[in-house]
C-alpha cells in the first residue's frame, strides 16, 4: 500500500507500483480534472506538479510518488491564487478547454522558476499541446499573469504559492 501526498491531503492508495499517476488520480480518487489525452507523454493534457515540478502523470508509475508532493489543477485551483486562471480568462484562452488543466500546472511550475519569461522562453518550456490552437492567447496569459503575480509579491501580506 502507497500513501500518496495529493493537494495537502494523504491518501492509502492499494494498486500496482506501475500503476499511472493519472489513472490512481481520476479513477481511484475521483480529481477528474486531470485528463487523459494521448497516454504516451506527448500532449500534457495529464500534466500534474510532483514536488513543484510539472510533470505528465500518465508515464509517472505509483511506485514513484510515495512521500513525494503532488498538486493536480484541483488543488491549484484551492491554492488562493487565482491570478492564473484570472489571466487565462481575460486573454480568453479556453475554447474546448480539454488541454487547460495541464496547460495551466505546467505554466504555473514555469512561472515558478522563470518569474519574467520571454516569449522564446515560453516557447521552449511549455509544450503542451492545444487542438484549437490557441498558442498566441497563452503567451499573452502567461505574460499576463508573470506580471500580476510581480505586481502581487510587491504588496505587503501576499501570502501566495509565489
Amino acid at each position: 500500500m502507497a500513501v500518496l501526498r495529493i493537494n495537502g491531503e494523504s491518501h492509502d492508495v492499494d494498486l500496482p507500483g506501475d500503476t499511472p499517476l493519472l489513472w490512481v488520480i481520476r479513477d481511484h480518487l475521483g480529481l477528474t480534472g486531470t485528463k487523459f489525452g494521448c497516454g504516451i507523454g506527448l500532449c500534457g493534457s495529464c500534466t500534474v506538479q510532483l514536488d513543484g515540478e510539472a510533470v505528465r502523470s500518465c508515464l509517472v508509475p505509483l511506485s514513484a510518488v510515495a512521500a513525494r508532493e503532488i498538486v493536480t489543477i484541483e488543488g491549484l485551483a484551492e491554492s488562493g491564487d487565482s491570478r492564473l486562471f484570472d489571466a487565462w480568462l481575460a486573454e480568453q484562452v479556453p475554447q474546448c478547454g480539454y488541454c487547460q488543466p495541464g496547460m495551466i500546472m505546467a505554466v504555473d511550475s514555469f512561472l515558478r522558476a522563470t518569474p519574467a519569461p520571454s516569449d522564446a522562453q515560453i516557447d521552449a518550456s511549455i509544450t503542451n499541446l492545444c487542438r484549437c490552437g490557441t498558442y498566441p492567447r497563452i503567451r499573452r496569459a502567461i505574460h499576463r499573469a508573470a506580471r500580476s503575480r510581480e505586481a502581487a509579491r510587491d504588496e505587503p501580506g501576499d501570502e501566495t504559492r509565489d
